[in-house]
């Protein structure tokens, strides 16, 4: 029987029409054209459809992303066969895969969110069953059901490619599809509802007066700790946890943890090693917002509140995603001829630095060009939404499009697909523990604490130094 897309990203041989930077260059201002002309179709709120309100935008962005990860990484393009994937014109399979994953969308939020759970189950996934409460507006009902959309969906951004890249698939990899996609789907699925019931369905209950003590736990459980009742605090690591598995996947090839030999140890300490490095980012970057506008007040609002400030962790771990994927799908995972761990180390460099100039480019003008507000905390300013609808696009051109025009796709032999196995083999053999490591592990941990320090020293000197918002 002819296989569907299983290992298709893998194994397919993406050859450059025209030496680098160029085809580069001509990706990112195809995209950079999508994603403008899309943005202003269904985004901007001067545009034909205006979903960014923003809410609704934001739900919509997030779970489109879910989708092509379910569609490309959970079922591996079934029920599409692999030679239909090889032989079909690139803008052909773009439209016909992009079209199929928004029909997907649509039934996911119409028909399971608000019409399954949001009749039968919890009303306020459903802006209609919202509007029967007295005081409850049509925008804000929109809005409500909107945010518990999009907060399953930050969790279920992390856990639906956590299960491929940190546990391999295990312990349904050698399932054929569609088994082997449904059983991935219904336990991410099923961790997913666990884990918003523990995360963010008290936030939900905190939204209407009086709060709903006897249906969430009121005040929520991580009030003290995080100086809030909102569920922003979750969304926050969470969302650091989205960017750290696709960081892991990515620039960083699976490495530190792909040199651990026992399968179930491996995965057991990928999954997490992921929390446990996005929690670190997560206070981070909320400590480096200590550092730059000083102590949070709770009771204030903007900038200095707790809520905005957990949900700006989130917002800026974000910016770090951008940069890496750019780096992965359309510079070749930039540089390979060092050792894994230098290799590693350079793109995160470059991805660090890009992400803050992102950052900063981004807060100057967005608001030129992108409909949104001026300002770090203002309501209707929300990075996330265009960041993600970016990187959106460029899955679509990297996953459905094999980056047409700037590549053209060209399937790898079997000797080009063992010769590429026998090459990663012995670049994890050659980081296996030796006394050169054991000093350039001490030397790290030495500069790892020095950069600490210097980075908590030198942050607000920069802040104030740079201009962001004038």
């Amino acid at each position: 029987m002819e296989p569907y897309g299983t290992h298709y990203l893998e194994e397919r041989n993406l050859v450059a029409r025209w030496p680098q930077p160029i085809p580069a260059i001509v990706s990112l201002v195809f995209t950079l054209v999508i994603f403008y002309a899309t943005w202003w179709i269904f985004q901007d709120p001067r545009g034909w459809m205006r979903m960014y309100t923003p809410y609704v935008g934001y739900m919509y962005t997030r779970w489109w992303l879910i989708v092509l990860i379910w569609m490309v990484y959970i079922f591996n393009y079934w029920p599409l066969k692999r030679s239909w994937l090889e032989k079909t014109n690139p803008v052909i399979k773009g439209i016909i895969l992009t079209a199929v994953s928004y029909g997907v969308l649509y039934v996911l939020i119409k028909g399971f969110f608000e019409g399954l759970l949001g009749n039968f189950g919890l009303a306020y996934f459903n802006p209609e069953q919202l509007m029967k409460l007295p005081g409850v507006t049509e925008f804000f009902a929109i809005e409500y059901a909107a945010l518990a959309c999009l907060m399953f969906a930050a969790i279920a951004s992390w856990l639906s490619p956590a299960w491929v890249v940190a546990c391999e698939e295990a312990p349904w990899q050698d399932l054929k599809q569609p088994g082997k996609g449904v059983s991935i789907l219904m336990m991410t699925f099923f961790l997913s509802t666990l884990i918003y019931f523990m995360t963010m369905h008290s936030h939900m209950g905190i939204l209407y007066y009086p709060w709903q003590y006897f249906t969430s736990i009121a005040p929520p459980y991580w009030e003290k700790f995080a100086n809030t009742v909102s569920g922003n605090f979750h969304v926050s690591w969470i969302m650091c946890c989205t960017v750290t598995v696709w960081m892991v996947e990515t620039i960083w090839g699976r490495y530190p943890f792909n040199l651990i030999k026992r399968n179930w140890l491996r995965r057991l300490v990928a999954f997490f090693g992921i929390i446990a490095i996005a929690f670190a980012m997560h206070f981070f970057l909320y400590f480096a917002q200590e550092l730059t506008w000083g102590p949070a007040i709770r009771g204030t609002r903007r900038a200095f509140a707790p809520d905005w400030r957990w949900l700006h962790v989130g917002e800026m771990a974000v910016f770090f995603l951008v940069p890496a994927l750019f780096i992965t799908f359309y510079c070749n995972n930039w540089p390979k001829k060092f050792s894994m761990p230098v290799n590693v180390l350079i793109r995160t460099v470059v991805t660090v630095v890009a992400a803050i100039l992102l950052y900063i480019f981004y807060y100057k003008t967005s608001h030129n060009f992108l409909g949104t507000q001026k300002g770090f905390s203002h309501p209707q300013q929300f990075p996330m939404i265009p960041t993600i609808w970016l990187i959106n696009i460029w899955l679509v051109h990297h996953w459905f499009m094999d980056n047409w025009p700037g590549w053209k796709m060209v399937p790898k032999t079997a000797d080009e697909r063992a010769t590429e196995h026998e090459k990663r083999t012995q670049e994890i053999q050659d980081v296996r523990w030796n006394p050169a490591l054991g000093w350039g592990l001490g030397t790290g941990v030495v500069a790892g604490v020095i950069v600490y320090f210097i980075t908590i020293g030198l942050l607000p000197v920069f802040y104030k130094a740079i201009d962001v918002i004038k």
